[in-house]
């Protein structure tokens, strides 16, 4: 029963509308950004290049950190446009974002224009959002919560 609930409480979600308006279009954009550290595609590095840069950022090693974040932006992403374990991928894509905004853009002031860290916080701010509300009713989190009662 303890791990019902627990279950019941990481799919459950009172959001409509709006967790799907937010965690579809955040999600495309994370699959990308990941892509790019994974697989190069997008104009990315890949590994190599991202790990290069990460590990100059003092974030060692680097192609295990670009690794890392690369899988968190990709799958993490991939899940939330699913809307499949919703608040694990959010809270994973959040602390992505923490990490990128600290280490490599909150020198360079707020905006984007100067590399800033307005992007990574607006992301950071979005996963945030859907880690606290959920995927909503339109996701596999709903179904899968309806096939469990």
């Amino acid at each position: 029963m303890k791990n019902t609930s627990f279950i019941t409480r990481l799919l459950q979600s009172h959001a409509g509308w709006a967790a799907f308006v937010l965690r579809v279009p955040v999600g495309i954009i994370l699959i990308a950004h990941g892509a790019q550290k994974l697989f190069g595609w997008f104009g990315g590095y890949g590994l190599e290049g991202t790990g290069q840069f990460m590990a100059s950022l003092g974030l060692e090693p680097g192609y295990l950190m670009a690794l890392l974040a690369g899988s968190a932006e990709f799958f993490g992403g991939l899940a939330l446009v699913l809307g499949i374990l919703t608040r694990p991928a959010a809270l994973m894509s959040a602390f992505t974002m923490a990490v990128a905004m600290f280490t490599a853009h909150i020198g360079n002031g707020l905006f984007m224009a100067n590399n800033g860290y307005e992007y990574a916080l607006t992301l950071l701010v979005v996963s945030a959002a859907l880690a606290i509300q959920g995927a909503g009713r339109f996701s596999l989190d709903a179904l899968l919560l309806r096939q469990l009662k």
